[in-house]
């Protein structure tokens, strides 16, 4: 947990403090109300401050006063300052910067102390650090303003800053979210350096991840491990504050999964103060959205907070026919029971209804080897394909502040997956000549898999020859379970079914529906337990040495049972027991500003369900270990944070396609080695910037180059700048590319060269209020593949999204 930053800088953030200081700092807080002087409010300072957020705001004035504001990010979290400008006493400026937000001050020399509303009293004040610290550890970035944050726990589960986490962190704050307009996860790691996104569809749900040579199956909400097969790739961001990005093995924070990446969705808390915003959007190809996010106390005292986030999308698409509507749903509330104890109840639901989606696209070459050329908007699914999706999750925490400075937390999630789908591949070998050869290859899943979890952790710190260091300890329990029905599976000539195409290019969607009627079903269910420590020990002043492992029980027994013939029932049982997952990190401080660091981490990874070797025997699980040095630097207050990271990576087991159906041989001694760089954060007032660029490249153990779809180099950058004296410092501009070197080499039979897609972006404040912003994608329109193998499935063209926010 953060401890109060009381040191004299311009601008000194009092977040998180720990049960240890609570007794301390209302007594505090209390001196500097009773020793406020009325010369100090009636001194003269020269401010220039425009209309923005109001925690941008109070930054601008402790940097132009060069005064101590202390005050809770929460308090600030969606407000925004009015300009002023001039010579003024101070209290002419707080007066005019808080005018229409509640809040209260106190001012002490060149100290600002800002309050809750009066209303709120002094008991809201002293439960501010229970409801500050919420079920999510990290810094808040809502209403921050930055491309950066303060604190983040992905790694380690401790709260760290990126210059004392010994791993490569990448933190896509809310407010990148809304000037990008990230609005789904794969848009997001499409933003994120390091990570290389294949989109195998359009209004499809098998987008895959990759990062470090290998697919990302590690996903999580509030740091609790959700399970990949939850659909985790079509998560709504507009109920999320941000998305950490872990990457390398992360056994220690999420168990099983592959050396890649952890993905961890932070949600949107409910604020201390009320705050409200609508939007409305509208943008190429038939694409409109509107939505609201509500949030504040529920009560007088503030001692139960709300927030409710509603958002809707109907989208058409660049590809012909493909229709999609999506409803989302969040709500979560907080209970101070008392002092030093909150609940915490919360849920969302999200579904997804796509008409005709396409799935891999077309084949990339003729029957005679030569290249295809199919427009961007062609679609290669039937008219009577869809895809439909509902996402159920509900939530519940108890988290203790004991008087030692410790803390303790309690979850309980449960979640739920409903979906259905027919969908088709498109498949054969086409005629150059006259478009004929192919035929379609459809199939239906559906099902309700459901996963429960239970988190629970103690927290605090402890003291050891004569220094204090922090502890983290707690247990992961889960629960998943999946009842698909069996609907005959892949659907070809073999089958009596007729899909065959004419002319493939005059074809558009026609063709007889297949029939799905179940024959069987497959009973899944796993288990995962799990237990962890970790400790972060203060060497010396500069030096930190981090030292945690997990210990993992996992069992999936599998029943598969077909009506038509029992021959094919089949059960399985695969356990691990007392797998354990060592970390070790050092980090070491040059100065205020660098410090170098090492990692080990490791991870395990049982093979997906119906992977298996030649006498249908399932793989061992995959078993990663990562290697990290790097530097890293915090500039400008903490508001500006640089990277660079040294890796390598080795794995065993890993599953290489041998033949249909699902045959695989284990791989052994895959490594890949690489090089990342990052930079993110504030250049200067009023300049958000982002920019990273990733090498890796990955080997066979006889030093063959392998996962070829991910490309060697790649580069993404995004920066924003609120034009300063134009138009009363109400524009913003910004813009971004994403590049990257060639794919396809040696494994594949289509090579892609390299390729950059740029973006541009533009929001202007009308008033204190309104605001109104233009993005442009693909702005020199860019024909590329967003995944390609021996089909092709295309990026989108230029397109634009325009979109009107109201705060309240």
């Amino acid at each position: 947990m953060h401890r109060p930053n009381l040191s004299p800088t311009p601008l000194a953030r009092a977040v998180r403090p720990s049960q240890s200081n609570r007794t301390v700092l209302p007594g505090a807080l209390l001196a500097l109300m009773l020793l406020g002087s009325s010369a100090a409010h009636a001194e003269q300072v020269s401010v220039n401050i425009a209309a923005q957020p109001l925690s941008s705001a109070l930054q601008q004035l402790g940097q132009q006063t060069q005064m101590q504001i202390l005050y809770s990010p929460e308090l600030v979290q969606g407000l925004k300052s009015s300009p002023v400008s001039g010579s003024l006493s101070t209290d002419e400026v707080l007066q005019r910067m808080l005018q229409g937000s509640g809040l209260s001050y106190r001012v002490d020399g060149h100290t600002i102390l800002l309050m809750p509303p009066p209303s709120a009293g002094e008991a809201a004040l002293e439960l501010s650090p229970t409801s500050i610290s919420g079920m999510a550890p990290g810094s808040v970035t809502e209403g921050t303003g930055l491309y950066t944050t303060y604190m983040s726990s992905s790694s380690t589960r401790l709260n760290l800053t990126q210059k004392e986490t010994p791993q490569s962190v990448t933190v896509v704050t809310r407010q990148r979210l809304d000037d990008q307009k990230l609005t789904n996860l794969t848009e997001v790691l499409e933003a994120t350096p390091g990570i290389t996104v294949l989109r195998t569809g359009i209004g499809a749900e098998n987008d895959t991840y990759w990062s470090r040579g290998f697919q990302v199956n590690n996903f999580e909400i509030d740091g609790v491990p959700t399970s990949p097969r939850l659909d985790n790739t079509t998560q709504s961001t507009a109920m999320y504050d941000r998305v950490e990005i872990v990457r390398g093995a992360t056994g220690l924070i999420s168990g099983t999964g592959t050396p890649s990446a952890t993905i961890n969705m932070i949600r949107k808390r409910p604020t201390a103060t009320f705050q409200g915003s609508v939007t409305a959007e509208a943008g190429s190809w038939d694409r409109y959205g509107t939505g609201f996010d509500v949030s504040g106390p529920l009560t007088d005292s503030g001692n139960v907070r709300g927030r409710l986030v509603v958002d809707y999308k109907t989208q058409n698409s660049f590809v012909d026919r493909v229709e999609q509507d999506t409803q989302l749903i969040y709500g979560i509330s907080e209970f101070d029971l008392s002092e030093a104890t909150m609940l915490t109840v919360g849920f969302s639901y999200l579904k997804t209804q796509v008409d005709d989606p396409l799935r891999t696209g077309f084949q990339v070459r003729y029957a005679d080897g030569s290249k295809t050329d199919f427009s961007r908007s062609k679609n290669s699914s039937p008219t009577w394909s869809y895809n439909d999706r509902k996402q159920t999750n509900v939530f519940t925490s108890l988290e203790h502040q004991f008087d030692n400075g410790w803390s303790g937390k309690v979850e309980l999630s449960h979640s739920i997956m409903d979906f259905d789908e027919l969908i088709n591949y498109m498949n054969g070998e086409i005629s150059s000549v006259d478009g004929s050869g192919a035929y379609m290859y459809p199939n239906r899943w559906s099902g309700k898999p459901r996963q429960n979890n239970l988190d629970a952790y103690l927290t605090g710190p402890f003291t050891l020859f004569g220094r204090e260091h922090e502890l983290i300890t707690g247990v992961t329990l889960s629960r998943y379970t999946e009842n698909t029905p069996d609907h005959g599976g892949w659907v070809g000539p073999w089958t009596g079914y007729d899909g065959s195409i004419g002319n493939i290019w005059d074809w558009k969607g026609q063709g007889p529906r297949p029939d799905t009627t179940t024959v069987g079903k497959t009973y899944i269910q796993e288990n995962q337990y799990a237990a962890y420590m970790t400790g972060r020990f203060h060497v010396t002043d500069d030096l930190a040495v981090i030292l945690g492992g997990r210990v993992t029980d996992w069992r999936r027994t599998s029943d598969y049972q077909n009506w038509n013939d029992p021959t094919l029932d089949n059960k399985s049982d695969e356990n691990r027991h007392g797998v354990f997952l060592p970390y070790a990190g050092v980090v070491y401080d040059l100065n205020d500003t660098w410090s170098v660091y090492g990692s080990y981490t490791k991870i395990f990874n049982p093979q997906p369900y119906g992977v298996r070797d030649e006498k249908f025997k399932a793989l061992d699980p995959q078993e990663g270990t990562g290697y990290e040095l790097g530097v890293k630097g915090s500039f400008n207050d903490e508001k500006l944070n640089a990277s660079l990271a040294l890796f390598r990576i080795e794995q065993d087991n890993l599953p290489v396609y041998v033949r249909a159906p699902d045959i695989y041989r284990a791989e052994q001694d895959t490594t890949t080695k690489g090089v990342e760089l990052e930079l993110n954060g504030e250049l200067a007032e009023g300049w958000q910037a982002f920019a990273g660029y990733a090498y890796s490249v990955s080997t066979d153990s006889d030093n063959n180059r392998i996962v070829t779809n991910t490309p060697r180099h790649s580069a993404k950058t995004f920066t924003t700048y609120r034009l300063p004296g134009i138009l009363d410092n109400k524009l913003t501009i910004g813009g971004g590319v994403n590049w990257q070197s060639k794919t396809g080499q040696n494994l594949h039979t289509f090579t892609q060269g390299s390729y950059a897609v740029t973006s541009l972006m533009a929001r202007y404040d009308i008033t204190q209020n309104l605001s109104a912003s233009l993005n442009l994608n693909n702005v020199f329109d860019r024909k590329y593949f967003s995944y390609v193998d021996s089909w092709g499935v295309y990026g989108a063209p230029r397109n634009f999204m325009t979109s009107v926010q109201y705060k309240f």
